[in-house]
């Protein structure tokens, strides 16, 4: 080998090294959003084609460099040094991106992964048998900037594969979680819904119901029917005896396959609302959906309903008990929470009910969407002979949620209200109302909008800019996605001045811009953050 075949050699096996551990990378990420679209091809192709990732500008200029290795030969020392060069700039783009949620190595993924990793090895060595290149490197490295332009259907294909093995895996989970609840005849089981609200309320039914029993709930956003057999099958135990359910949903039929596994005794609606309408297509079918719960309710059973929600105090209900609830739309409701009172400790508020039944309570919670949420927990405990002091107790004690309009003072003297796991109209309405109470210093809002509103997300943004207008001094608006409505909106109400009104690309920017305007006595609220499906 001559020095000139030698350097050709070196070059084509960067290329092919550079070119392949970019694929790699690449097909990481693919699957990651698979993932963040709970393993459904459909979603996940809705998602390319909303997103236009598949005609990305890094994929246009990869399709072009293997066009280019295809049509010619005698370019192949250019073709070669500059696919080392795409891939080697690529890939470190690729590493050096931060995701809001990274890809968790489940089994199922692990199994993806595998299949995807034979897939990609198939296509390189059916290349190399078809073209019989005696440099197999420049054949790596065309073949992996080639498949590089299509990796995700390689992501699609192992998904789809995987098909008969993950029904197979997942109906073998389903019957044993159902063999556990069946052995536990006496566990008080209470599944929990609503468009928002309901893990806040999962979390203070927790540490209400804890003062007098053993109670597990659902952990994290485990919401979905594998997330719940997930929870079943790793942490009930005999000696538990509440056990708490979130349910969650994207379409119809999604909270009765969970019903129909863990048979709740007690269900509660939190909220009926513009949320998810872009799977639901309509409020209709959201209410149909969230009342999936009631419905499956024994004679026996309790239902607990948000009445401050047209579609929840609007739906009647038969087959079992109904207790309503209110803050607002008091006049149907056997609950009401009066009497509130906002306070930099918290918030006093009454709970009043039939026969005369009154409590007052003091919690470390702000917001009317968290008195609700409490309002619907307190119901519960009483219901199931929770004492007024094992209530009040684990009232005064309940922690916010993380992300969920939690309120912090940093050592800047700045205050922080954290809803960035928000993203409903009410729910954005409630935070905006809570930063206007504050009356010392500037109110900032830091916000991408909202999203999965369908048909309604442009109006809904600029509705939300609006209420911005009115509740905040200065606005920070990140992203691309829902700018032109939210800015709209502000605009619209001409009480912002236009320096006031500020765009960020990422919410790094939007940091950046907030450490040029904050100053102590601030308070910034952080509404809504879109996850990494969304720009």
């Amino acid at each position: 080998m001559d020095t000139i075949q030698f350097c050709y050699f070196l070059l084509t096996l960067v290329a092919g090294v550079f070119a392949l551990e970019l694929l790699v990378v690449e097909l990481k990420r693919d699957l990651m959003m698979l993932q963040q679209n709970s393993y459904r091809i459909d979603r996940y192709i809705k998602w390319l084609r909303a997103s236009g990732d598949t005609t990305a500008f890094p994929r246009l200029i990869a399709m072009a460099l293997f066009l280019l290795s295809m049509a010619t030969f005698s370019m192949d020392w250019i073709v070669a040094a500059a696919m080392a060069l795409f891939s080697l700039v690529q890939f470190i783009a690729l590493r050096r991106r931060r995701y809001k949620k990274p890809l968790v190595f489940t089994q199922r993924a692990i199994r993806i992964r595998a299949v995807g990793a034979l897939l990609t090895l198939a296509v390189i060595l059916a290349i190399t048998l078809l073209y019989k290149w005696d440099n197999i490197w420049y054949v790596i490295a065309v073949a992996s900037v080639g498949m590089y332009c299509a990796s995700h259907i390689i992501t699609i294909a192992a998904c789809w594969l995987l098909s008969p093995v993950e029904r197979h895996i997942n109906r073998h989970y389903y019957r044993d979680a159902e063999r556990r609840l069946q052995a536990m005849p006496g566990l008080k089981v209470i599944g929990i819904t609503g468009s928002y609200g309901k893990t806040s309320t999962k979390h203070y039914l927790e540490t209400i119901l804890s003062e007098h029993f053993d109670v597990l709930m659902t952990p994290g956003s485990y919401n979905t029917t594998m997330g719940v057999i997930r929870t079943v099958r790793e942490y009930l135990k005999p000696y538990h005896e509440v056990f708490i359910v979130e349910m969650g949903a994207k379409q119809r039929g999604d909270i009765k396959e969970i019903c129909d596994l863990v048979h709740p005794g007690i269900g509660i609606i939190t909220a009926v609302g513009e949320q998810h309408l872009e799977s639901f297509k309509s409020i209709e079918n959201v209410q149909a959906t969230k009342f999936e719960l009631v419905d499956s309710l024994p004679a026996g059973g309790l239902a607990v309903l948000n009445d401050d929600f047209p579609y929840i105090s609007g739906r009647t209900v038969e087959n079992a008990e109904a207790v309503r609830y209110a803050i607002s739309a008091s006049g149907g409701a056997d609950y009401v929470a009066t009497d509130i009172v906002y306070a930099p400790t918290g918030t006093d508020f009454t709970v009043k009910g039939p026969d005369g039944f009154t409590l007052k309570l003091h919690t470390r919670l702000v917001g009317e969407c968290n008195i609700s949420n409490l309002l619907a927990a307190v119901i519960v405990a009483i219901r199931l002979g929770v004492t007024a002091g094992e209530i009040s107790y684990a009232v005064d004690r309940i922690e916010p949620v993380e992300h969920r309009l939690s309120m912090k003072r940093t050592p800047a003297g700045v205050t922080i209200i954290d809803d960035a796991f928000n993203s409903n109209p009410a729910g954005s309405k409630m935070a905006l109302e809570v930063l206007k109470m504050m009356d010392t210093g500037k109110r900032i809002v830091i916000t991408p909008g909202m999203i999965e509103l369908g048909d309604r997300q442009n109006d809904l943004n600029m509705e939300l800019g609006r209420t911005i207008a009115h509740c905040a001094d200065i606005a920070i608006i990140v992203g691309e996605y829902n700018r032109e409505a939210l800015a709209g909106g502000i605009r619209a109400e001409g009480i912002l001045p236009e320096g006031n009104i500020m765009e960020a690309a990422t919410f790094t920017h939007a940091q950046q811009m907030l450490s040029s305007v904050v100053a102590p006595g601030d308070t910034v609220l952080y509404e809504n953050d879109l996850p990494d499906t969304f720009k």
